[in-house]
């Protein structure tokens, strides 16, 4: 495949995009909250599954262990079942009732990182190879464009990441706010193609978005994508307002118009609609899962615990399934490739994987 460059245009829509998509990925939180169906609950049996997996694979180092390592007889085919409803269906889910009480850190680590090796491969989710992300307050400053939102305590406002399906495991949430939402990137574009079909129709076309210094070799510190890509009959989800608007700051980006900011604001006010989005509290153990195409999330700002031991902490990975949809061409300026299966991540000259146990 002939590789595609930040400076070219790529149309975004193949013949104009639909009027409405329909479909289990176009739900309203209004309709989620009178439901649970979507929380999978863990029971002793399989918890005890778990725990022999972990001792199972002891000897392997973390980066090493694969779904067939980590075995789990009866948990298994329900992720698998949980894999293709994040990919096929509703879009997320919360697994509930992983046991971390007391845990070393290495051990919490290689519970998450074994299921979600059932799900996918982890890719790295920065330019220093880190296939295990540590969300958590590093003290930066959020005004720097090379700080990324998640190593502040800052919100992080409605985004989607730079892969097919991203999992956060709460270690311990913050004294006062850190709470995550989640919103369908399929309602918000039906929802703006029939309130504004034009800013509907501009926000399928690419955009510039800053890479915030994480630059592949041989590409422009920034790179285009839309926020609504239309591809064999399904829209894909993309968005990252800060990045977007920062990228105004690169020389030879393309310049955002007034309409642009028009699009952005009419998004950001459907996806902050009580009624369309989705709140959820992390409770330690939990794991929410998303696939990034078709949900964008959220987490507000949050106040810490003064004690180190107790300050919010979660574990992400980024992970790739086997049965991934078929994305546009255009993908492959950030994802690398747009090979089911094997593309997303963020990988930089010197990029190294590895999966570290602290945040940093």
């Amino acid at each position: 495949m002939a590789a595609v460059t930040s400076r070219e245009r790529v149309p975004c829509r193949d013949g104009g995009p639909a009027p409405a998509y329909a479909g289990p990925a176009a739900w309203t939180g209004a309709d989620m909250r009178s439901r649970d169906d979507w929380v999978l609950r863990l029971g002793a049996p399989e918890r005890s599954e778990l725990e022999s997996a972990l001792q199972a694979t002891r000897h392997l180092p973390l980066e090493e262990v694969r779904a067939e390592d980590f075995e789990l007889p009866a948990l298994g085919p329900r992720l698998l079942a949980l894999r293709d409803e994040l990919v096929e269906g509703r879009g997320f889910s919360l697994l509930r009732g992983l046991d971390i009480t007391g845990r070393p850190i290495e051990e919490s680590a290689r519970l998450f990182w074994g299921i979600g090796a059932w799900l996918g491969r982890p890719v790295s989710q920065n330019a220093q190879g880190h296939v295990l992300g540590h969300i958590y307050d590093l003290s930066y400053d959020p005004r720097d464009p090379r700080v990324r939102t998640y190593q502040t305590a800052e919100r992080q406002y409605y985004h989607a990441d730079s892969c097919d399906i991203v999992g956060l495991l709460c270690l311990q949430p913050a004294k006062r706010g850190g709470l995550s939402s989640i919103v369908s990137s399929v309602t918000l574009y039906n929802e703006m193609a029939r309130r504004s079909p034009d800013l509907a129709a501009l926000l399928s076309e690419p955009v510039p978005i800053d890479r915030r210094g994480e630059i592949p070799e041989g590409e422009d510190p920034w790179f285009m994508n839309a926020v609504f890509n239309h591809h064999d009959g399904l829209v894909s989800g993309y968005y990252v307002r800060r990045y977007i608007t920062s990228s105004q700051r690169l020389p030879g980006a393309p310049r955002l118009t007034p309409a642009h900011y028009e699009a952005f604001d009419l998004l950001d006010e459907l996806a902050e609609d009580p009624d369309i989005h989705l709140d959820m509290e992390f409770r330690p153990g939990d794991i929410q899962f998303l696939h990034n195409h078709t949900v964008f999330h959220d987490r507000t700002a949050f106040e810490d615990w003064p004690e180190p031991e107790r300050r919010r902490h979660l574990l992400r990975l980024w992970l790739c399934p086997p049965n991934g949809r078929p994305l546009p061409p255009h993908y492959a300026m950030r994802w690398g490739s747009v090979e089911i299966g094997d593309r997303g991540g963020i990988v930089c000259p010197g990029t190294k994987l590895h999966a570290p146990l602290a945040p940093g």
